[in-house]
């Protein structure tokens, strides 16, 4: 019955949101007030529902109800309790249902915390949000049931895919779909902003919070992604621009554009059109990111569906969503003029130009994503676009703006001169060309290597500089740059402690990239191979028993000039039930570098195993930056300002608005 009640709770939750996504728009553009106020209950109610539609979904997996199709293929009685639970999210059906159950949260957020959002607005951006909710309702009771009866139950599972079952693979998943998901609020206030025909500093300020919120969360899912990558796959890297990561990493890119263009509407009241569609083109990349994942046109470690009649609906689904979005903004957007006007060199110049090389950067990402696909749908044969083609087109696009990311928060609002800024900024010259040098110095001549490491340390030091400025360091007293300190706004410590991480992940990146060495030999027990001077001694392989699979398990002593360093025990694993190995690295992780073993097949009958050592540098750098790059945004996000609420909207429509209603 558990699973009936929640097949029940999903259905009710599509009738609640049909009556969410009308009643309140009616009321909307009939200034009923009554009727505008069913969208806070309407939008709680649903998250209610749909959590105990999850809770039922759980229930069923952590106690193996094999009568339901979705525990059958995902589950089975020996996989430990974490991947039980994890393997509710970990397929096609229950990814959906946890998307959708993100999706009432953040409207059930705005539901009981938007209470100083004018009516109109907070009824209309929640009549937007149970629309698209109503679309993956439907295709979830029409195609992907997750609470489908299999008759007769078997009396066991097939098991979760044992690449998933792993700590990294059970957050992943919810994190990126708080990101993914999260930017559907910022959607939804700007088609509520499209229909009422207004976008002012106000909006900005509502719509920042919840950018920088689905922001965080996105940065930090995608790093877990590349985490499980880095030691799961057991080849030594992070990231290998597989389309699914191509997926996430295309709405983070257009997000980052979002939130730096949000703040020019705040505070100058300009780009607003502009930011309008930004909030479209980040929510329709998400979209599109399911789309690839769920519907057969790829094939990846990452994907959850390989049914070509899911696909179609999602891609309706997006097609609906984007479309209708976009024909709106055709016929609104000319409205959401500004007269503001400004210099090139300003600190509008600046974000503007972090915008385009932002949103030049997801089309590059996009065009390779899709290029394969669209040729072979159209009988051109199969091709591979990787990593050669987006690190000759993505690097080189970057580059520009982090150049300008150390001068452009120093730029004045309006008009600014270039020539004081950059004198400003000469400790940052001289901290990337002392890098520079110290990187040819101790690895050598790579180009690459060079450029991220005087990049990383340019964008640091010039962060460490904005920071002295606004503290006005060594130009008034010590006691009172602390006081100024001290009173620094929430939002200004968190976007320094971002860009600063940011350039420690750049750091991180180069070394790992460029820098990396890897040796591959067969050794017997007792043999040794040396790996940027650390010498690993190969003992041997014995056989272990998991919860649910047999393993391969080698040890590796390490040693540098003759002392032990760590002992290292990488396992080649075999899921008994799918009858699938995994690989499992060993790393010890150093911060100049890790040390990364990883075992092979056997060779002969000596007890030689094919073995891979990596020297991998920097890495450590590469998750240092990123958490500091989350902790930034969480410090922006706790500002005051997004507390006590937004100012005072205005009551001048935008000019044209009044007629187009």
């Amino acid at each position: 019955m558990i699973a009936e009640a929640g097949h029940f709770a999903l259905t009710l939750a599509l009738f609640v949101a049909v009556v969410q996504s009308s009643v309140p728009l009616i009321g909307a553009e009939r200034r009923d007030s009554l009727w505008m106020s069913v969208a806070q209950p309407a939008a709680i109610l649903q998250f209610l529902l749909i959590t105990f539609a999850f809770a039922c979904l759980t229930i069923a997996f952590v106690t193996s109800d094999f009568s339901l199709t979705t525990v059958v293929r995902n589950s089975h009685t020996a996989k430990p309790l974490i991947y039980k639970i994890s393997g509710v999210w970990g397929n096609h059906e229950g990814s959906m249902l946890l998307w959708v159950l993100i999706l009432s949260l953040f409207g059930a957020l705005v539901a009981m915390f938007g209470n100083n959002l004018p009516p109109g607005l907070r009824a209309r951006a929640l009549a937007v949000q149970a629309m698209v909710a109503v679309g993956f309702y439907l295709f979830m009771l029409l195609t992907s049931n997750p609470f489908e009866r299999i008759i007769p139950p078997p009396a066991n599972g097939q098991d979760l895919n044992p690449l998933l079952q792993d700590f990294g693979l059970a957050v992943h998943p919810p994190m990126l779909y708080l990101g993914y998901v999260g930017f559907s609020m910022a959607f939804s206030f700007a088609i509520a902003a499209l229909i009422e025909g207004r976008v002012d500093a106000a909006w900005a300020r509502w719509v920042r919070p919840w950018t920088l919120l689905a922001w965080c969360f996105l940065t930090g899912g995608i790093a877990l992604g590349s985490w499980w990558a880095y030691y799961e796959l057991g080849w030594g890297g992070f990231w290998f621009w597989d389309p699914v990561e191509n997926a996430s990493f295309m709405p983070w890119l257009a997000g980052t554009a979002l939130l730096h263009s949000s703040i020019v509407v705040e505070k100058r009241d300009a780009l607003k059109g502009w930011t309008v569609f930004l909030a479209i083109v980040t929510f329709s990349l998400s979209l599109l990111g399911t789309f690839l994942v769920r519907s057969g046109v790829l094939t990846s470690v990452h994907a959850f569906a390989t049914d070509p009649s899911r696909g179609v609906f999602i891609l309706a689904l997006l097609v609906i969503v984007t479309g209708g979005s976009l024909i709106l903004f055709a016929w609104r957007g000319p409205g959401l003029k500004s007269d503001v006007l400004f210099q090139p060199i300003s600190r509008e110049g600046g974000l503007l130009f972090n915008n385009l090389v932002m949103t030049t950067a997801a089309a590059t990402v996009l065009l390779g994503t899709l290029y394969p696909l669209m040729l072979e749908a159209m009988g051109g044969g199969k091709v591979s676009v990787g990593a050669p083609f987006f690190n000759a087109t993505f690097v080189p696009l970057m580059l520009p703006m982090l150049v300008a990311m150390a001068a452009g928060p120093m730029l004045t609002w309006k008009r600014s001169d270039l020539k004081p800024v950059l004198n400003r900024l000469w400790f940052a010259f001289f901290a990337a060309a002392l890098m520079a040098i110290v990187a040819w110095w101790l690895q050598g001549g790579a180009v690459y290597g060079l450029i991220g490491a005087a990049i990383a340390a340019w964008l640091f030091a010039g962060t460490m500089v904005q920071l002295a400025e606004r503290i006005h360091l060594f130009r008034v007293p010590w006691r009172e740059s602390l006081r100024r300190l001290g009173r620094m706004p929430r939002a200004a410590w968190g976007m320094t402690i971002a860009h600063a991480g940011l350039a420690i992940t750049i750091a991180g990146v180069t070394g790992a990239g460029v820098w990396k060495i890897e040796s591959i030999q067969t050794l017997s027990p007792g043999q040794s191979a040396t790996v940027a001077g650390y010498e690993y001694v190969f003992q041997g392989v014995k056989k272990v028993d998991g919860p649910n699979y047999r393993a391969d398990r080698a040890t590796f002593q390490v040693k540098k000039d003759g002392k032990d360093i760590v002992t290292l025990s990488p396992e080649k694993r075999l899921y008994v039930v799918q009858n699938q190995p995994t690989t499992e690295a060993a790393i010890y992780p150093t911060l100049w570098g890790d040390l990364y073993a990883v075992i092979g097949d056997p060779e002969g009958t000596n007890g030689a195993y094919v073995t891979r050592l990596y020297f991998n540098p920097l890495v450590l750098w590469m998750w240092i930056g990123v958490m500091l790059m989350v902790l930034g945004g969480a410090f922006s996000l706790s500002d005051r300002r997004y507390r006590v609420g937004a100012p005072t909207r205005t009551s001048r429509p935008v000019e044209g608005a009044a007629a187009a209603q």
